[in-house]
């Protein structure tokens, strides 16, 4: 606050204290300037109050107070700037709009100023000026007390005190496009997209120029899951500026996220024509190669990468992951040096796993294991995980999913037959599956698809799930399953009648399938416990599997994983058409007809080769099926064994038991092994 004594903090004591209450309590705020004011006439006090009463919704009071003092001071910005809000408060915008001209003209600089023009604008109806002012709002040199305080808060990485107090700003402000960036900034660095998106819509609405804001939308899009309404936004920012490298990075990943690997290709084309010094740039185009199985040209754009920046731990780990690639001594030399330049980060964490491959491939297997070791440790302490959350969600899946509940929801759901879900866990031959299925002329592969993790995650936001389905209407019922359908058709490319969605996680949702996409097909994978669990433990995962960075926790999922499944095969008795890796390797042909008899379609002999298949691929085992059914890989664990200990302890049962199932304990009982 400036005024007659300069600023707020050449105020008496109470005033001061008046001043600091403003926002917070301004009715106390009030009481305080009138104590003051009893003892004698004070313009900052009057000043003080007028605002106190504007606060409180007493438009006509603090008019009457500001318009004294505008005529006593007329060359106080302050009060004319208290005017404008006051009038502005009382609908008469037009004249607020001259106070308000008044005020910038004594000082240019008053932070909120341009915001209270844009809302007077906005007011009259014309959103253009309106616009204009939010946009000088933005580029005021001075932030508001209570954005500034948030500014600070988020510099010392406190989100909890940068979101209380831009919740205050919008709470008496909330047109303040600052605040609402900011404040969605803030919410999506701890993952709540959802409530992110409708703030930067907001601050769209009122600044439709506001580029920072749209980019922060169509990133918090993609991020949630919706990559084609974050490609409409990211096209709204390349009409404007077509060359801009966060948005021609931001439009490929869009891109291959609804799987159009060759648009997705051709921009990362575009962008490393432009930018051919960009080693982020050359290193994503590799993972687009690879999907499309473009494998000399992922192989040099690795390469590239890496030259451009020898630390490009990405790079690294891009090549080590199509497991096929063998690094030559001198590469092995170079990732050992970088590792010990590198601070703990991604970087570090990828170069470690790529560093652990190559030391695979020599047969260095102590070596390899404390380096894979390392990077889960660092990914660890980056991802915390707590396994209680994982066993208190298959308690409640198997108290929930009993054959009276699905008994009672008979002919609920939508009737649709096009998923074929694949499920099971990560590394355990399901994108074998996926191909071999794929290549059949009835089916679509498309991707990993996380549509239906995101119905349970939206549906448990604000109840227990599943406990909430003992009480949803079979219309309900049927509206989920249709809102699957419609929100994965973006996916499907081809004319096919069946598709598939290979999200292994999708195994925790199968009594959702069940009541919400009754005629789905359900494909479980399973593999020998050790060689899953171990290959899980030696994958650098880029999100979602946040279990995998230890192999207590692995073990105990793997576990947890089983004792599911043989829950649903006992209340949804063949229901799943399980898959053993194992046998699928020894007699392609046989399983792969099994196989095709579960999804009701007719044998096609294209399905055992599905090696010829040019499907794009985005998972670790891309390379790997685009060869012929090999049976080398089965036994990768065993060079290993010695210091697989804790994974054995944490399988418990689980693993004498394979292929079958151990018998199940009650829902209640400790998922911890004994």
């Amino acid at each position: 606050m400036t005024g007659a004594r300069g600023n707020s903090a050449e105020l008496p004591a109470e005033l001061a204290e008046a001043f600091r209450l403003l926002h917070i309590e301004p009715a106390r705020s009030e009481k305080l300037c009138r104590a003051f004011l009893a003892t004698g006439y004070d313009p900052s006090g009057q000043l003080l109050l007028a605002g106190a009463l504007r606060i409180q919704g007493n438009f006509a009071g603090a008019h009457a107070l500001a318009q004294a003092l505008a005529n006593e001071h007329p060359n106080w910005a302050g009060v004319h700037f208290e005017l404008g809000m006051a009038l502005g408060g009382l609908g008469r915008h037009a004249e607020a709009i001259g106070a308000l001209r008044r005020a910038e003209r004594l000082s240019g600089a008053l932070p909120g100023l341009w915001r209270e023009f844009g809302d007077r604008h906005w007011a009259l109806g014309d959103k253009a000026s309106a616009e204009q002012a939010y946009l000088r709002h933005l580029a005021a040199p001075t932030a508001e007390t209570t954005v500034h305080q948030a500014m600070v808060a988020l510099q010392r990485k406190d989100t909890a005190d940068a979101e209380h107090a831009l919740r205050s700003q919008l709470a008496c402000h909330p047109t303040d496009v600052l605040a609402l960036r900011l404040l969605a900034e803030v919410l999506s660095s701890v993952g709540r997209y959802d409530e992110a998106e409708p703030l930067l819509r907001t601050a769209l609405d009122y600044t439709p120029s506001f580029a920072l804001a749209r980019y922060g939308l169509a990133t918090v899009l993609l991020h949630d899951h919706k990559p084609a309404p974050a490609l409409e936004q990211v096209d709204l920012l390349l009409a404007r500026e077509p060359n801009r490298l966060e948005y021609l990075n931001l439009k490929a990943e869009a891109l291959g996220r609804i799987g159009e690997f060759a648009a997705a290709a051709a921009c990362f084309e575009s962008i490393v024509a432009a930018y051919p010094h960009e080693a982020s740039a050359w290193s994503n185009y590799g993972h687009i190669l690879r999907a499309l199985g473009r494998r000399a040209e992922c192989e040099a754009a690795y390469k590239r990468a890496i030259a451009l920046n020898p630390r490009m731990g990405d790079a690294y780990w891009g090549l080590a992951n199509l497991k096929t690639f063998k690094f030559l001594p001198v590469d092995i030399a170079n990732m050992r040096e970088q590792l010990q330049l590198l601070e703990a980060g991604v970087d570090k964490e990828s170069l470690l796993f790529a560093l652990a491959k190559s030391l695979e491939d020599q047969a260095s297997y102590e070596e390899a294991f404390e380096a894979y070791s390392q990077a889960n440790a660092a990914r660890r302490m980056r991802l915390p995980y707590d396994e209680r959350e994982r066993a208190d969600a298959s308690r409640s899946a198997r108290t929930v999913f009993t054959p009276e509940f699905f008994a009672e929801r008979i002919g609920a759901g939508c009737g649709a037959d096009d998923p074929i879900f694949i499920v099971g866990m990560p590394r355990s031959g399901s994108t074998l599956v996926e191909q071999i299925l794929a290549s059949h002329s009835s089916i679509e592969g498309t991707m990993e698809l996380i549509e239906l993790l995101a119905i349970a995650r939206r549906l448990g936001r604000n109840a227990a799930f599943p406990e909430l389905l003992r009480d949803m209407p079979a219309s309900e019922l049927r509206k989920l399953g249709e809102e699957y359908l419609s929100s994965t058709r973006i996916f499907r490319k081809s004319v096919a009648a069946r598709f598939i969605d290979k999200m292994p996680n999708n195994f925790t949702q199968v009594g959702l399938i069940q009541i919400i996409l009754p005629k789905a097909r359900i494909i479980d994978v399973r593999r020998h416990p050790l060689a899953c669990c171990f290959s899980i433990f030696k994958q650098h995962w880029a999100t979602g599997q946040d279990f995998a960075y230890d192999l207590t926790d692995i073990g105990a999922t793997y576990r947890g994983y089983v004792e599911l499944m043989a829950h649903f095969d006992v209340v949804l008795p063949n229901r799943v058409h399980r898959v053993i890796y194992e046998d699928l390797i020894a007699n392609p042909e046989r399983e792969t007809r099994r196989l095709l008899d579960a999804c009701g379609l007719p044998f096609e002999e294209q399905c055992l080769r599905f090696h010829e298949n040019t499907r794009a691929v985005r998972t670790p085992s891309s390379e790997q099926v685009r060869q012929p059914i090999f049976s080398t890989g089965l036994d990768n664990w065993r060079p290993f064994e010695p210091w697989l200990a804790p994974l054995k302890a944490a399988l418990g049962p689980v693993l004498n038991a394979y292929p079958a199932a151990p018998p199940l304990r009650p829902p209640g009982a400790a998922e911890n092994p004994e």
